[in-house]
This record gives C-alpha cells, sequence and structure tokens, in this order.
C-alpha cells in the first residue's frame, strides 16, 4: 500500500465506550497546506467551532481524532475540552495547538471522557507510525460495518506522489457541505495552491451528492492536507485524482448504510440547472417509499413519479419526464415490464436509475442505499 510522504499516524483503544480502537492522530512532520469543510447543522459539535478557528489560516499539522462520542450539545464545557485535546497532543508532537485540527463523531448529548483522551494525548508522539493510515480508518468507525479507504499513485514527469483519503459513516448521513468524517492526505501540491477551492470544488459533485436518512450530521468534516514533499502538478490532474477518490469514498459510504443491501446510484439528466438536479436527486433517493421499494424489488414505479412531482418549487410537465431502471423505461409500464423491473432489483447489488426531466442541459448523479428493517434495529436501540 502507498501512502503520502511525511504522514504518521496511529489508532488504538482507550477505552471510551468497549474494547475496539477508537483514538487515532494523524500527524505530518512538516506543516502542511491544508483545507476543510464542515457541517452546516446549525447545533454543530465542539470540535466544528474549534476546528474552524483552527484552519482558518489554511495550515494545519495533525488530525486528532475519537470516536464513540461525538462532543456534541455539550455547551462551553465540551469546546474546552477540544481546545485542551488540541494543547496536550501539541505539547506531546511539539508543534502548536492552532495547527491542530479536532474530530469526534458518536453519540449526541454526552460529555467526553476527556481525562483518559488527555492521557492518550500525552502519549501519543510514541504510537506514532509511518504512513499507516489504514488503522485510522478503522480507529474511527462507529456503526460502519467496513473500513473506507481510497488511493491514487500519481506519476508527473519524473515525480511521483499519493492522495490517500479515508473515510467514515454509514447513518445521520445527509450531507450540506460535508460527509461524516473523511480525511485526505496528499505529497503533491495543486499548482494554484487553492485546496478550500478545489476541495469545494470537490466536495460539491462527491460527498455533498450522498445521502443515507436525510439527516445532516452535527459533526460532518472533510480535511485535505498537503505536505508538498512530491512537488506540484497541475490543478486539473490534481482535481481528476482527488474527486476520483472522494467519489469512490461517496459511494463506500452509502454502500455502507446501516442495514443496507443495496447501492443506488441516481443521474438527474436534462436538468435545468444544478439546484433543480439536486433537489430532484435528493427528493428520490431520500423517500422512504422509493427506498423500501427497492428493498423489496417492488416495481412500484408510481412512487418515482410521486418523489419527483413533491419537489414543488421545480415542477416538470410529467409528458416530458422519462425514468429508467437499469436502462427499463418505467413510466407507464405493463406486466411484462414490471416482471423485468422486479427481477432487476431482486437480482442486482446496484441499483442504476435515470431521470431525465427534459428542462436543460444539466447532469448530476447521487448516491443512497435501501432501507430495510436493518435500519430501524440499528437506530431504535443506539445507545442501548
Amino acid at each position: 500500500m502507498k501512502y503520502p510522504k511525511g504522514f504518521y499516524s496511529f489508532g488504538r483503544n482507550i477505552g471510551i465506550k468497549d474494547h475496539t480502537l477508537d483514538f487515532s492522530v494523524i500527524y505530518a512532520d512538516k506543516v502542511c497546506n491544508s483545507a476543510a469543510v464542515f457541517t452546516r447543522n446549525n447545533f454543530p459539535g465542539a470540535p466544528i467551532i474549534v476546528g474552524r478557528e483552527h484552519i482558518s489560516n489554511g495550515l494545519l499539522q495533525a488530525i486528532v481524532i475519537n470516536s464513540k462520542n461525538a462532543n456534541v450539545a455539550t455547551g462551553e464545557m465540551g469546546i474546552q475540552n477540544a481546545k485542551d485535546i488540541c494543547t496536550t497532543l501539541a505539547k506531546s508532537l511539539g508543534i502548536d495547538p492552532k495547527n491542530v485540527l479536532p474530530s469526534s463523531t458518536g453519540v449526541i448529548g454526552v460529555p467526553l471522557p476527556i481525562e483518559k483522551l488527555l492521557e492518550a494525548c500525552k502519549t501519543a508522539k510514541e504510537y506514532l507510525k509511518e504512513g499507516n493510515l489504514e488503522v485510522v480508518a478503522e480507529a474511527i468507525m462507529t456503526t460502519d460495518t467496513r473500513k473506507k479507504i481510497s488511493y491514487r499513485e500519481i506519476q508527473y514527469g519524473t515525480q511521483t506522489g499519493v492522495i490517500y483519503g479515508i473515510a467514515k459513516g454509514a447513518g445521520m448521513i445527509e450531507p450540506n457541505m460535508a460527509t461524516m468524517l473523511s480525511y485526505i492526505m496528499s505529497d503533491f501540491l495543486p499548482e494554484s495552491g487553492d485546496l478550500a477551492g478545489i476541495l469545494k470544488e470537490v466536495v460539491n459533485v462527491s460527498y455533498n451528492c450522498i445521502t443515507i436518512d436525510s439527516d445532516t450530521s452535527t459533526s460532518d468534516t472533510v480535511v485535505l492536507m498537503c505536505s508538498g514533499y512530491a512537488g506540484t502538478i497541475p490543478d486539473s490532474l490534481f482535481i481528476e485524482n482527488l474527486k476520483s477518490i472522494a467519489i469512490d469514498l461517496s459511494k463506500k459510504i452509502a454502500r455502507d448504510g446501516e442495514g443496507a443491501t443495496k447501492l443506488l446510484e441516481c443521474t438527474i439528466q436534462e436538468a435545468r440547472d444544478e439546484s433543480q438536479a439536486t433537489k430532484i436527486g435528493k427528493s428520490i433517493l431520500n423517500s422512504p417509499l422509493v427506498k423500501t421499494a427497492i428493498y423489496g424489488a417492488d416495481p412500484n414505479w408510481g412512487r418515482f413519479v410521486m418523489a419527483i412531482g413533491k419537489v414543488f418549487d421545480e415542477p416538470i410537465p410529467y409528458e416530458q419526464l422519462q425514468i429508467y431502471l437499469g436502462g427499463i423505461a418505467v413510466k407507464g409500464a405493463d406486466k411484462v415490464t414490471k416482471d423485468k423491473l422486479a427481477a432487476y432489483l431482486k437480482s442486482e447489488e446496484e441499483i442504476f436509475i435515470q431521470v431525465s426531466l427534459g428542462a436543460g442541459n444539466v447532469s448530476k448523479t447521487f448516491w443512497s442505499c435501501d432501507l430495510t428493517e436493518g435500519y430501524i434495529k440499528e437506530n431504535a436501540y443506539y445507545t442501548t
């Protein structure tokens, strides 16, 4: 496995909730050009509040992450805890606390076991290993069933570098600026140095295009850190690879939705503009009726008509609307077509939905998963 140069990390258990990995650090041996995007939820977690301040100058050297507790709705104490974690880790690593970004994920409304976290921060340096990012991918998991990793090795002239991304997320997913948690490290720098602009562009066609349950997390964070050890590459090449990684991670999140059995990919075509495509794409994939029909292989195509039509401010003439599932035209389907559709929904683990609006020339793709009894079981007893 290839890693970007200059990055060290670890994941370990410190007993926040159980015996699985729950604490991790990503450290760069130099201050990195960095960018981040965060949740737009009106009640952001304490780490988001502190993280926004620390990333404001576009520089980072470390990320400290705990799972099993989100440090959300914990008031001033939660904010102070996040700051103390950054200060204590920075002292251990010999870096500026302002160059540390905190992240937390897990249950909301429960105070952090701060003493455990501060003790872990004090000894962080001794656990760091070069690369090792797949362990962090495991340590940030909560209800995830698998690690989410994607990386690209890039050759440019005589230079070889790596962009390496990890993510977590399986529930409370309807991003509006980011996903649950995702961290992307690179030893290449884009020539323009505009990491904030590039990250925003990439997030808009990847993380912001997934939904599992329509709930925007209080902890959504995407961070990009570039060490620059491999030199610079054209923005276009950097964006191409970053976008590929981000879409790959987004699909992994959607596929791993709580209780999910199928990955759904919905492409909206012939939209008037991006806003219209997004509203209608999310309306389809956020519909419990659409998602349960796909789970049950029920060829009830009327649910798609409903989901499109309920976007009241974007009316589409019914005559110009076209809906396809797996290439099967379903609007007005007869029994033979319904049988084909049912067979397709039953046999495939990836369901491709295509909707043509006939309103313009904009296309955009979104990802989600079906809705099953497993989602209810996971969330009905989440804290018990």
